[in-house]
C-alpha cells in the first residue's frame, strides 16, 4: 500500500506504509507531516491543501503465450 500526496492534479510523492500500521492513531499522520515538511516551500506557493490517499498498488500481470 503506498500514501500518496497530491497538490491539484499533480502527484507530489507516494510513500510505501505497512497495511497493518494503518489502524493505528497518528501512523499515517507521521507520513502526512513529514511530507509537508518536505513540500513546505511548495505548499506556500498554492492556495489549496495537499490531498492525501491511500492506495493498493495496481497488480501487475505476468505475459503468459497463449
Amino acid at each position: 500500500m503506498k500514501l500518496v500526496m497530491y497538490l491539484g492534479n499533480d502527484l507530489i510523492e507516494a510513500v510505501p506504509v505497512e497495511p497493518g500500521g494503518l489502524s493505528k492513531p497518528g501512523y499515517l499522520g507521521n507520513f502526512k507531516r513529514v511530507l509537508k515538511l518536505k513540500y513546505k516551500e511548495l505548499l506556500s506557493q498554492v492556495p489549496e491543501p495537499p490531498e492525501f490517499y491511500v492506495v493498493e498498488p495496481p497488480q501487475r500481470q505476468s505475459a503468459t503465450g497463449s
